[in-house]
């Protein structure tokens, strides 16, 4: 794999930004390599509250998890934007959905297909993650949540509530707005739109795991494709990169419909 350091300026944030890429390295006679030159399928990797666009190479072995598999992976820079469009702040959920994607597809060999592009990310990136997989659903064929804050409105308290307002707006105004991954979902129940294929994981000693249980429910009950995992663990490092190599493994299956 080359890991990739790529600093650039984003039009959409207006600012330069930064993100880590994984790519495969073609190599004819398969050593130490890939056999195809690509295009390859892509993931887009979302850090958490406390970190940024390197923890996932410091803090995981994705890069070893990842040795050998035709699938390019980006780690963008996030901030503390919450991957969503701010009431008062940078549009990250536009950035995450349509410009990233857009410049990467421009500078690396990846497929255009929704069928090959991913989203996952941990706990404020599992939240828009899905978010991303909910509300931008004709661009990712596949989003996932480690640990993710899927109830968005119990963590506001640990955002503070300036920030929450900057980032969110008024705040009793999330419940059933696009904010609201549980609304989000009923909503493209009700559009009868192609949902991408969802994974949920969350530690049961996690103080996350009630929402994550419950969110997984209430999809079931809606109807939409939805692979969920529970173990052991909390909300910690050690378990997300426990968990990341099965993730890769489920991202890598064929799609269950063709899109």
């Amino acid at each position: 794999m080359a890991w990739l350091h790529v600093h650039y300026h984003s039009e959409i944030l207006m600012m330069p930004t930064a993100m880590e890429v994984l790519l495969p390295e073609y190599a004819s006679g398969g050593n130490r390599g890939v056999d195809t030159p690509g295009p390859y399928p892509t993931l887009y990797l979302l850090h958490g509250m406390g970190d940024d666009h390197t923890a996932w190479m410091r803090r995981t072995a994705i890069e070893r998890y990842v040795s050998g598999l035709p699938l390019a992976v980006v780690m963008p820079a996030g901030h503390l934007g919450w991957y969503t469009d701010m009431a008062c702040g940078k549009p990250y959920f536009t950035f995450i959905t349509e410009e990233l994607p857009r410049i990467c597809q421009r500078m690396f060999p990846l497929s255009p297909a929704r069928r090959d592009r991913f989203i996952a990310g941990i706990s404020m990136g599992g939240y828009g993650a899905i978010k991303a997989g909910l509300l931008a659903h004709e661009t990712f064929g596949k989003a996932a949540s480690l640990s993710g804050t899927v109830a968005v409105e119990h963590v506001l308290d640990r955002i503070g509530s300036r920030q929450a307002q900057d980032i969110f707006g008024d705040l009793e105004k999330i419940p059933g707005s696009p904010h609201d991954l549980f609304a989000a979902a009923e909503q493209l129940v009700s559009t009868k739109a192609s949902c991408p294929e969802l994974y949920l994981w969350c530690g049961t000693e996690d103080l996350l795991y009630p929402d994550n249980h419950r969110f997984k429910v209430h999809l079931e009950h809606l109807g939409l494709p939805v692979a969920y995992e529970e173990g052991p663990g909390g909300h910690r490092w050690e378990c997300w990169d426990r968990q990341l190599q099965r993730l890769i493994e489920w991202i890598m299956l064929p799609p269950e419909t063709e899109s």
